[in-house]
C-alpha cells in the first residue's frame, strides 16, 4: 500500500476493464514520471468525456452531438440496420467498409442473472425504427450482429421473435466461422460447427 494520492489513484485505475492491481501501478506511476502538460492533456480528454460526449438520439451510439455522423451522413442507407450491442461494436463493423446502412446499439445483451432483461435494452427503440418510416423510407432488413456467445445468441433469439411479424422485413444473422489463417484443428466444435451450416457455393 502507498500513501496518500498515489494509492488513490492506484485504486481508481484498478476499477477499469482489463487493468488488475500490477497494471494499476504501472500506470500510475508511469504518470508520476510524465510532464505537467501531459497530465494536463489527459486530465482535459477526461473532462471532455465527463461533459462533452452524448449518445446519439437515434442510434445510441457515443457522439458529440445530438446526431452520430453515421446517423446524419444522408448517403447511408436507410433501409438497413445492424443491431450490435455496444458502441465499439460500430467501429469494428465500419472497419470492415462492407455495410452501408444504419446502426442500433442495444447497450448490452440479455444477461437474466446479471438482471438484464429486454428493458435494460434499446429494444424498444429499435421496434419504434423499424415501425417507423425514416425520410420516408422503410427498414427492410434488420442484420443481428450481437456477440457469438450465450449472451448474444439469447438477444439474437429473443430479437428475432420480436422482429418477425414485421411485414417484408428480412432478419439476418452475421455469419460465424473459422477466421482466416486458422487451422481446422484448433477450431472450437461450435465454431466449425457453424463454418459447416454456412458454407457457400464457390465461383
Amino acid at each position: 500500500m502507498y500513501e496518500g494520492p498515489v494509492q488513490d489513484l492506484i485504486d481508481e485505475l484498478g476499477k477499469l476493464p482489463g487493468v488488475g492491481p500490477k497494471s494499476a501501478q504501472r500506470i500510475a506511476f508511469h504518470l508520476l514520471g510524465v510532464e505537467a502538460p501531459d497530465i494536463d492533456r489527459l486530465q482535459n480528454a477526461l473532462a471532455r468525456i465527463r461533459d462533452g460526449v452524448q449518445f446519439c438520439t437515434i442510434c445510441g451510439t457515443v457522439s458529440d452531438k445530438e446526431q452520430c455522423r453515421i446517423c446524419a451522413d444522408p448517403r447511408r442507407d436507410r433501409s438497413i440496420i445492424c443491431v450490435v450491442e455496444e458502441p465499439k461494436d460500430v467501429q469494428a463493423v465500419e472497419r470492415t467498409r462492407e455495410f452501408k446502412g444504419r446502426y442500433h446499439v442495444l447497450g448490452g445483451a440479455l444477461d437474466p442473472l446479471s438482471g438484464i432483461g429486454p428493458d435494460q435494452l434499446r429494444v424498444r427503440e429499435l421496434l419504434t425504427r423499424i415501425g417507423t418510416q425514416d425520410g420516408g423510407v422503410d427498414v427492410t432488413e434488420v442484420i443481428i450482429a450481437t456477440d457469438p456467445n450465450t449472451e448474444g445468441e439469447a438477444t439474437a433469439t429473443y430479437l428475432l421473435r420480436m422482429l418477425r411479424d414485421f411485414p417484408g422485413l428480412s432478419v439476418t444473422r452475421l455469419a460465424s466461422g473459422l477466421p482466416m489463417g486458422g487451422d481446422l484443428e484448433f477450431a472450437d466444435e461450435l465454431t466449425l460447427g457453424r463454418a459447416v451450416a454456412g458454407r457457400r457455393v464457390m465461383g
